[in-house]
Protein backbone atom coordinates (compact mmCIF):
# COMPACT_ATOMS: atom_id res chain seq x y z
CA UNK A 1 0.00 0.00 0.00
CA UNK A 2 0.75 3.56 -0.84
CA UNK A 3 0.81 6.02 1.67
CA UNK A 4 2.38 9.46 2.46
CA UNK A 5 3.86 12.78 1.16
CA UNK A 6 7.12 13.28 -0.53
CA UNK A 7 8.44 16.89 -1.53
CA UNK A 8 11.00 16.46 -4.48
CA UNK A 9 12.25 18.29 -7.42
CA UNK A 10 12.08 17.56 -11.29
CA UNK A 11 15.55 18.01 -13.39
CA UNK A 12 15.90 19.25 -16.43
CA UNK A 13 15.79 16.08 -18.01
CA UNK A 14 12.23 15.58 -16.50
CA UNK A 15 13.23 12.61 -14.16
CA UNK A 16 11.81 12.70 -10.37
CA UNK A 17 13.31 10.65 -7.91
CA UNK A 18 11.22 8.10 -6.37
CA UNK A 19 11.18 8.22 -2.66
CA UNK A 20 12.55 4.44 -1.02
CA UNK A 21 9.43 3.68 0.54
CA UNK A 22 7.72 3.88 -2.88
CA UNK A 23 10.28 2.16 -4.85
CA UNK A 24 9.86 -1.07 -3.15
CA UNK A 25 6.34 -2.00 -3.54
CA UNK A 26 6.28 -0.35 -6.99
CA UNK A 27 9.17 -2.88 -8.55
CA UNK A 28 11.44 -2.08 -11.90
CA UNK A 29 8.12 -1.75 -14.10
CA UNK A 30 5.34 0.75 -13.40
CA UNK A 31 2.77 2.65 -15.80
CA UNK A 32 2.40 5.92 -15.65
CA UNK A 33 -0.40 8.08 -16.77
CA UNK A 34 -2.56 11.21 -16.85
CA UNK A 35 -4.42 11.79 -13.74
CA UNK A 36 -7.60 13.69 -12.67
CA UNK A 37 -7.23 17.05 -11.10
CA UNK A 38 -3.80 18.19 -13.05
CA UNK A 39 -1.78 15.22 -11.67
CA UNK A 40 -0.05 11.98 -12.76
CA UNK A 41 -1.24 8.31 -11.75
CA UNK A 42 1.62 5.89 -11.46
CA UNK A 43 0.67 2.39 -10.83
CA UNK A 44 2.11 -0.96 -10.13
CA UNK A 45 1.87 -3.12 -13.16
CA UNK A 46 -0.74 -5.78 -11.53
CA UNK A 47 -2.80 -2.85 -10.41
CA UNK A 48 -2.90 -1.23 -13.84
CA UNK A 49 -4.11 -4.92 -15.20
CA UNK A 50 -6.59 -4.53 -12.71
CA UNK A 51 -7.47 -1.43 -13.67
CA UNK A 52 -7.36 -1.65 -17.36
CA UNK A 53 -9.15 -4.83 -16.87
CA UNK A 54 -12.06 -2.86 -15.93
CA UNK A 55 -11.52 0.29 -18.68
CA UNK A 56 -11.86 -2.30 -21.44
CA UNK A 57 -15.37 -3.77 -20.01
CA UNK A 58 -16.91 -0.25 -20.05
CA UNK A 59 -19.28 -0.15 -23.12
CA UNK A 60 -18.06 0.86 -26.07
CA UNK A 61 -21.32 2.66 -27.39
CA UNK A 62 -21.19 5.05 -24.63
CA UNK A 63 -19.46 8.33 -25.23
CA UNK A 64 -18.59 9.35 -21.94
CA UNK A 65 -16.67 5.34 -21.43
CA UNK A 66 -14.60 5.77 -24.78
CA UNK A 67 -13.48 9.71 -23.36
CA UNK A 68 -12.54 8.41 -20.02
CA UNK A 69 -10.84 5.33 -21.73
CA UNK A 70 -9.30 7.62 -24.13
CA UNK A 71 -8.08 9.97 -21.42
CA UNK A 72 -5.98 6.90 -19.39
CA UNK A 73 -4.88 4.69 -22.01
CA UNK A 74 -3.65 7.90 -24.15
CA UNK A 75 -1.57 9.01 -22.21
CA UNK A 76 -0.11 5.72 -19.83
CA UNK A 77 3.62 4.85 -20.70
CA UNK A 78 5.70 1.77 -19.33
CA UNK A 79 8.41 3.50 -16.95
CA UNK A 80 11.21 2.63 -14.73
CA UNK A 81 13.40 3.96 -12.35
CA UNK A 82 17.39 4.24 -12.93
CA UNK A 83 20.31 3.43 -10.45
CA UNK A 84 19.31 6.65 -8.73
CA UNK A 85 16.25 6.07 -8.41
CA UNK A 86 14.82 8.34 -10.65
CA UNK A 87 11.88 7.90 -13.20
CA UNK A 88 11.46 9.92 -16.69
CA UNK A 89 8.11 11.62 -16.72
CA UNK A 90 7.18 12.29 -20.68
CA UNK A 91 6.50 15.77 -21.84
CA UNK A 92 3.23 15.33 -22.53
CA UNK A 93 2.64 14.49 -19.16
CA UNK A 94 4.86 16.86 -17.93
CA UNK A 95 2.41 19.18 -19.45
CA UNK A 96 -0.89 17.36 -18.18
CA UNK A 97 -0.22 18.05 -15.01
CA UNK A 98 1.71 21.43 -14.82
CA UNK A 99 5.50 20.20 -13.55
CA UNK A 100 7.60 22.23 -14.08
CA UNK A 101 10.17 22.02 -11.07
CA UNK A 102 8.67 21.39 -7.08
CA UNK A 103 6.67 18.43 -7.56
CA UNK A 104 4.92 16.55 -4.50
CA UNK A 105 4.33 12.44 -4.92
CA UNK A 106 1.85 11.21 -2.43
CA UNK A 107 0.34 7.71 -1.90
CA UNK A 108 -3.34 6.70 -2.08
CA UNK A 109 -3.58 3.38 -1.84
CA UNK A 110 -2.88 1.63 -4.61
CA UNK A 111 -1.37 4.36 -6.50
CA UNK A 112 1.07 7.06 -6.62
CA UNK A 113 -0.08 10.48 -7.63
CA UNK A 114 2.06 13.08 -8.52
CA UNK A 115 1.80 16.79 -8.41
CA UNK A 116 2.87 20.11 -8.82
CA UNK A 117 3.81 22.12 -5.83
CA UNK A 118 1.86 24.60 -6.80
CA UNK A 119 -1.31 22.71 -7.87
CA UNK A 120 -1.04 20.80 -4.41
CA UNK A 121 -1.08 23.42 -2.44
CA UNK A 122 -4.08 25.16 -4.34
CA UNK A 123 -5.85 21.68 -4.17
CA UNK A 124 -5.36 21.01 -0.05
CA UNK A 125 -6.27 25.26 0.70
CA UNK A 126 -9.82 24.40 -1.45
CA UNK A 127 -10.36 21.07 -0.03
CA UNK A 128 -9.20 21.24 3.63
CA UNK A 129 -12.61 23.58 4.79
CA UNK A 130 -14.74 20.77 3.14
CA UNK A 131 -13.36 17.48 4.60
CA UNK A 132 -16.11 17.06 7.04
CA UNK A 133 -18.52 17.77 5.49
CA UNK A 134 -17.24 15.33 2.58
CA UNK A 135 -16.54 12.42 5.71
CA UNK A 136 -20.32 12.95 6.15
CA UNK A 137 -21.57 12.03 2.69
CA UNK A 138 -19.51 8.56 2.67
CA UNK A 139 -20.83 7.21 5.54
CA UNK A 140 -23.45 6.66 2.72
CA UNK A 141 -20.84 4.71 1.42
CA UNK A 142 -20.16 2.56 4.24
CA UNK A 143 -17.22 4.56 5.27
Amino acid sequence: MFMGEYKHSIDAKGRIILPADFREELTDNFVITKGLANCLFLYTAEEWDKLSTKLRQLPLAKAEARAFVRFFFAGARQAECDRQGRFLVPANLRAHAKLQKDVVLIGISNRIEVWSKAEWDRYNEEITPSVSSIAETLVDLGI
